[in-house]
């Protein structure tokens, strides 16, 4: 999946969740002073902001494969190492980091498995790998109820539901597939208030992953009937949507 829009776009879209994200998996992971870390598919950096405030922008590295959320990301935090890569070729050499994470990446890795794989190379011996994915299987990531509109008007539409790490223990499965074996799964749930439906629905028009990229398929009444059946499964506004990821965290 492509994210080729500009780093404005994705954190009105995503931000709400994967700021407040970042906070419970930054204290998840237990980060202490004097570690190195690296966030492998930084985005525009909710996930390495929260490690440079913990450990210093010096201490911190990020990699993205987005030119413009990489520019973003620089200009955001100017000390910290960003590096234009994929996460199945980091261009790190073995054993650089006591901690190498992944914000809800994993799911959009070319292969998975060799992101892992790559996240453990780079990683000390006895050093923290984990990543975390939103509960799209499961019904509880924040996108839930616009898949759920999607398939009342479209049944066959794909939704993100198989994506790799999306489902109970499938994240797991892939850290032991890539040589972590003793991986262990959590989950980590955040909050994100809305004033009205309005605020939440046009996020979804600004064409960022395969929510957005779904919309602008759509034409213009189709697009209006998403948007109604939206709005009629939302709560009464002011309302607050709760998500929750699937997390996996394992030591090399």
């Amino acid at each position: 999946m492509s994210f080729d829009v500009a780093a404005s776009a994705y954190s009105r879209f995503m931000g709400r969740y994967s700021e407040p994200l970042a906070a419970k998996f930054v204290a998840l992971l237990d980060v202490r002073s004097g570690q190195r870390a690296l966030d492998v598919g930084a985005g525009p950096g909710a996930l390495t902001a929260a490690l440079a405030q913990c450990l210093g922008p010096g201490s911190v590295a990020a990699v993205e494969p987005s030119a413009s959320f990489v520019t973003a990301l620089r200009a955001r935090l100017p000390d910290v190492d960003v590096r234009q890569a994929q996460a199945e070729d980091l261009p790190f050499p073995d054993g650089e980091f006591d901690l190498t994470v992944a914000q809800l990446v994993v799911h959009f890795m070319l292969d998975p498995e060799a992101g892992i794989a790559e996240m453990a190379r780079v990683t000390r011996p006895g050093g923290l790998v984990s990543a975390c994915v939103w509960d799209h299987a499961g019904g509880l990531g924040p996108l839930a109820t616009f898949w759920r509109a999607v398939r009342d008007l479209d049944p066959t539409a794909p939704d993100e539901s198989h994506l790799p790490g999306a489902r109970n223990g499938h994240l797991v499965e892939l850290f032991q597939k890539a040589g972590l074996d003793h991986a262990e799964q959590t989950t980590l749930t955040v909050h994100a208030s809305f004033a009205d439906a309005e605020t939440w629905w046009e996020p979804f028009t600004l064409g960022v992953g395969p929510a957005g990229a779904y919309v602008m398929t759509l034409d213009a009444e189709q697009r209006d009937r998403l948007r109604a059946r939206c709005i009629e499964l939302l709560p009464t506004a002011p309302f607050t949507v709760e998500a929750t990821a699937w997390t996996a965290i394992a030591r090399t």
